[in-house]
């Protein structure tokens, strides 16, 4: 059984956030392609994420010193290392965000500095740092409010590739559903293009995660 991370960051429900609308239609269609697929929902509004403060970073010089660690060091290590694990137990990944002057929600960069971890996700090499995961893919499904696709302004689906391609995640494809601000008589028509393309796509993948 192959395993699919989805990770939404919007405090949005469902039915407010037109990124969620389509990822719901691609997770849908991508179980109903394979029943087989073991899949885990993160919300990242719902859920403790660490960012790395004080204690983090303390902890992580006590961990070269063999120093012990505080109560609180120790929890807020706990809490990144659980969204580490979840990171490198799944075969795919789907993120789902929106763009908020132009950047995702502060809690998935949180998200992302719990995974990029050295010695578990990449490694330091003499010729630089190297990815450890294999075989592995990522859809992500970003909301704008305008249209960002292929601009210089498009940070946070760069951001994500690149912090993916650094683990070893190089299968990415960006599922955009943009412009609904910029052009608010066609959001009907935009969110009803995002989902027929989030629905070929999950048909199109399904079997990419199949033993």
């Amino acid at each position: 059984m192959k395993k699919v991370l989805y990770v939404s960051a919007n405090p949005k429900p469902t039915e407010l956030s037109y990124s969620k609308q389509v990822a719901e239609t691609f997770m849908t269609t991508l179980t109903n392609e394979n029943a087989s697929l073991e899949v885990e929902a993160i919300e990242l509004y719902d859920v403790d994420v660490q960012e790395i403060d004080g204690d983090v970073l303390s902890a992580w010089g006590k961990f070269a010193s063999g120093e012990a660690l505080t109560d609180v060091e120790a929890a807020k290590v706990a809490t990144m290392n659980g969204m580490l694990e979840k990171f490198m137990e799944a075969d795919m990944y789907v993120f789902a965000t929106p763009m908020w002057n132009f950047f995702f929600p502060a809690r998935m960069k949180m998200f992302l500095d719990s995974v990029l971890t050295a010695g578990k996700t990449f490694r330091y090499t003499e010729q630089g740092p190297v990815g450890l995961l294999e075989n592995k893919q990522a859809i992500h499904i970003q909301g704008t409010g305008g249209i960002y696709t292929g601009t210089a302004l498009n940070f946070a689906d760069a951001y994500l590739r690149q912090a993916l391609a650094f683990v070893g995640v190089t299968e990415v494809t960006t599922l955009p559903v943009e412009g609904m601000n910029q052009y608010p008589d066609k959001i009907e028509e935009i969110v009803a293009d995002a989902k027929a393309k989030a629905e070929a796509l999950a048909k199109e993948v399904a079997g990419a995660v199949t033993v």
